[in-house]
């Protein structure tokens, strides 16, 4: 087994993507970030160069000619693991990591897979880990009826550029909790999302904005919406069910074959109003934070 590491976005997808396919919506960020990396012209590497990108880390575990796993780190996000059926893969990319800098911050994938490559890092570097989020991909093929509420769904505008930063901030709170986000993680989410033709930010509409939903990701056949946010004194109206319903209806009219969403296995409530949705369980994924000084 032995990792292979690719200059750019676009070499990463054109060896990995037949193996990511395989299981499109479990492997959506996988496949959908270095879309767009490549779309950008990045390439991987330590910024030496026009076009690179600082510590932009793309590889597969290889053995007799396959791949194995594939494992992407884009800082200051957490590393992200592919779905692989061997322990040898799982060594071998930590192994690689071990070696870039910057070092990941952390660890996301498949439950069992990140746990155990969180075992085999504390073994190789002597840093533990602490649970983040446990998460569940769900997958959506065809929009359920869902109760009419008042309002509509349309694209946030960048005169509105203050709540989005202000209600994406709660959303990260709220979700995360005390831990450390990347700094201005919201700033940067606002930026890409509004000038982007292929991800957006939505807002329901019901006499002033209700409810936040956002796109992005692509893959070859697919889509990730998120993220979803409604503000406190706006819940249980139904607005976030109805928003998320039409985003899903609408991206599935534009010739995405399937939508895919994140849910926090924590929040029981989340999870039941997707699956009423039409949104169906694909697996669950761990992130975790290695602890360093």
């Amino acid at each position: 087994m032995n990792a292979v590491r690719y200059g750019t976005p676009q070499a990463f997808l054109d060896a990995a993507e037949p193996f990511l396919l395989r299981d499109e919506a479990g492997h959506n960020l996988l496949l959908g970030i270095p879309a767009r990396l490549a779309a950008r012209g990045v390439r991987a590497g330590r910024g030496a160069g026009p076009g690179a990108a600082a510590g932009v880390y793309l590889a597969t575990a290889v053995h007799g000619g396959e791949i194995a796993a594939a494992a992407m780190m884009t800082p200051p996000w957490r590393l992200v693991l592919s779905h692989t059926a061997s322990a040898d893969a799982v060594r071998c990319i930590a192994e690689d990591v071990r070696t870039v800098r910057p070092l990941p911050p952390g660890v996301h994938g498949p439950d069992l897979i990140a746990a155990e490559f969180v075992e085999v890092w504390e073994r190789l570097t002597g840093e533990p880990a602490r649970p983040v989020v446990r998460e569940r991909i769900h997958r959506l093929d065809e929009v359920r009826p869902v109760p009419a509420v008042g309002g509509h769904h349309r694209r946030a505008e960048e005169a509105e550029r203050a709540l989005l930063l202000e209600w994406l901030s709660a959303f990260a709170a709220e979700a995360f909790g005390d831990d450390r986000r990347p700094p201005n993680e919201a700033e940067s989410v606002v930026d890409s999302r509004l000038g982007s033709p292929t991800e957006g930010l939505v807002l329901w509409h019901d006499g002033g904005p209700r409810c936040l939903a956002g796109y992005a990701g692509p893959t070859r056949h697919g889509i990730r919406i998120g993220p979803v946010y409604t503000p406190p004194e706006h819940r249980n109206r139904g607005y976030g069910t109805a928003c998320v319903a039409e985003l899903s209806r609408l991206m599935l009219a534009r010739g995405r074959r399937f939508c895919m969403l994140f849910t926090d296995l924590a929040n029981p409530t989340s999870n039941r109003i997707y699956r009423r949705i039409g949104y169906e369980p694909v697996c669950d994924v761990a992130e975790y934070r290695f602890l360093r000084p």
